[in-house]
């Protein structure tokens, strides 16, 4: 995950591959953990949390979200 353009409100989301990968295989550093819901609404619409890599520290896009 990046910054946005300026000027740009709703960029793209690019395709994401996604694959299982074992809990003691996975990486852990630089991972934003990103709720997933069904809705735009927060609540019991909660699907899945996906771990995204990120460059910044993942609790810029905890606060920015």
């Amino acid at each position: 995950m990046v910054d946005a353009r300026l000027k740009e409100l709703t960029p793209t989301m690019p395709v994401i591959f996604i694959k299982a990968i074992p809990v003691d295989k996975q990486e852990t550093r630089n991972l934003y953990q990103c709720p997933v819901y069904k809705t735009r609404q927060r609540g019991p619409t909660y699907v899945w949390t996906f771990n995204l890599k990120t460059k910044e520290n993942p609790s810029k896009w905890t606060l920015a979200g």
